[in-house]
């Protein structure tokens, strides 16, 4: 069954009565049972705006899954590979979580504290930080759209296959590349007003000889009450898996200084 056939069994199962509906989940396999779990109605509904406008045309399996999202492999019309990210509306335990990365934006007041409204503020937020990163010249995946919770974005890698992270393979040229992170830093804090605040090898992907940064829904503008403490821990990440490689790093003064631009963390 192709996934828009599935997406359209979905809808259509609030027309079926209820023996009907007890059946299907009697025979429902565990791969249904997992794509139950993340394509609830109102996500289904969000895919399937997405394909009656173009945005999405295919999609096919998971290339990353966590507790708070799942990111889906697809294609639009003209072939370009696409990456869909669900966040889930079920993760409640990620809400205080959320929170403190929400709490204290500027961008994003007024938020109230049910687990959808601070999952879709979530979505929100990635999507913000993304474009902003990208008008400060910032290598992420370019955002495509936005609804709800499902994000539409480029795919970082080929065929389906994600580009590594720097945890699953070292960048062949370190040096070069830590000296690059920190120009992304600077150009985050400077520029898209922004700290990263979750920055390690886990989500930084090597591409054509390049970082990228992805995973930036936590970012939080320098004017956050957490922003230093984010900042300080990002450089000591950095610094921590570079060092490991080979490289000598500067200070985390001297980092936070050609980030900021002023004194010492």
């Amino acid at each position: 069954m192709s996934f828009r056939e599935l997406v359209e069994k979905r809808i259509r199962k609030k027309e079926r009565d209820y023996e009907t509906e007890r059946l299907m989940r009697e025979k429902r396999s565990e791969e249904y049972e997992v794509l139950e779990e993340v394509f609830d109605r109102s996500t289904l509904m969000v895919i399937y705006n997405f394909m009656n406008k173009g945005v999405i045309d295919e999609i096919h399996g998971v290339v990353k899954a966590g507790k708070e999202s799942r990111v889906y492999w697809g294609k639009d019309k003209q072939g370009n590979e696409l990456a869909i990210k669900i966040y889930l509306t079920i993760s409640a335990e990620f809400r205080k979580g959320m929170l403190q990365y929400i709490e204290g934006d500027p961008r994003f007041r007024g938020v109230k504290r049910d687990t959808r409204s601070i999952i879709f503020t979530w979505a929100r937020k990635e999507f913000r930080n993304l474009k902003q990163a990208m008008a400060a010249k910032v290598r992420v995946p370019e955002p495509i759209a936005l609804k709800k919770n499902v994000l539409v974005m480029e795919f970082i890698g080929k065929n389906g296959v994600s580009a590594p992270s720097m945890k699953e393979q070292s960048p062949k040229n370190p040096e070069k590349t830590y000296k690059a992170l920190l120009k992304y830093l600077r150009r985050l804090y400077r520029k898209a007003k922004l700290v990263h605040g979750d920055l390690s090898e886990y989500n930084v992907m090597i591409w054509r000889g390049h970082p990228v940064l992805f995973d930036v829904s936590q970012a939080v503008p320098p004017s956050h009450p957490l922003a230093d403490s984010l900042l300080d821990r990002d450089l000591r990440n950095m610094n921590r898996y570079f060092s490991r490689l080979g490289v000598k790093v500067f200070s985390i003064e001297e980092c936070y200084r050609k980030v900021t631009g002023h004194g010492g963390s």
